[in-house]
């Protein structure tokens, strides 16, 4: 009997800490508002699952720490128009990325007539964490090319939703309004190590999401002041 029990001590000792080892839950939040076209859509859903398969993405999610990432995806545009794309997944191993990549390049789009409800978005990814697993770090990466033009926006969601220990990165895609990335940098990025990367339009999207990618998963703080365009020096 007392050898049983303390077997069951030892199982339960070394099965706990395995069970908890999640460095990161990493929510992507994917603008399908009206503003988004279906090439454009198309440009960033295959961009995204490009990042997410890229050499140095890969090595960063299996070799970055101790513990795995959680990643888990969705789309979004106006109010509770939001779509799971990838839901809650442990990235464990190479083929856990692989089929997360499949599922990414093989999506379609949930909407395309609805306005941008970034508050609501950010109240949907706030639901999302909470049911997701317990990890060391929480990032939202929100992705847009607009402002906040339906319902309340995200100075208000991040009054009224559990958000006070989460990272909310930002990815512009910039379309010409330069008043996009103060949006994004004044109202939306928050949090430890915030920060907000600009791709110059969605052909540059795939680019702008590894370089997020890669400093999101590696807790990356770069010293310099941002530039005016939101992007970092160099």
């Amino acid at each position: 009997m007392v050898r049983a029990a303390l077997a069951l001590v030892l199982m339960a000792g070394l099965a706990g800490p395995a069970a908890a080892a999640c460095r990161l839950a990493l929510v992507l939040a994917m603008d399908v508002s009206s503003s988004v076209d279906e090439v454009e859509y198309g440009l960033q859903r295959t961009g995204l699952a490009a990042a997410l398969n890229a050499p140095e993405i890969r090595h960063a999610i299996l070799e970055g720490g101790e513990g795995h990432v959680a990643l888990m995806v969705y789309e979004w545009s106006g109010k509770r128009r939001q779509s799971v794309v990838l839901d809650w997944t442990a990235l464990r191993d190479a083929g856990d990325i692989d089929r997360a990549v499949a599922t990414l390049a093989g999506a379609t789009r949930s909407e395309s007539e609805f306005p941008t409800a970034m508050g609501y978005s950010l109240g949907y990814a706030a639901g999302a964490l909470r049911r997701g697993p317990d990890c060391t770090r929480r990032v939202i990466d929100v992705s847009g090319d607009g402002l906040n033009n339906e319902g309340f926006g995200p100075l208000l969601a991040y009054k009224h939703f559990p958000l006070d220990e989460v990272t909310v990165n930002g990815l512009v895609v910039l379309q010409g309004d330069p008043e996009v990335v103060r949006f994004y940098r004044e109202e939306v990025i928050r949090g430890q190590n915030a920060f907000l990367e600009v791709a110059e339009g969605f052909e540059d999207f795939e680019r702008a999401m590894s370089r997020k990618l890669f400093r999101e998963i590696n807790d990356i703080m770069l010293g310099a002041l941002p530039r005016d365009d939101g992007r970092e020096p160099g």
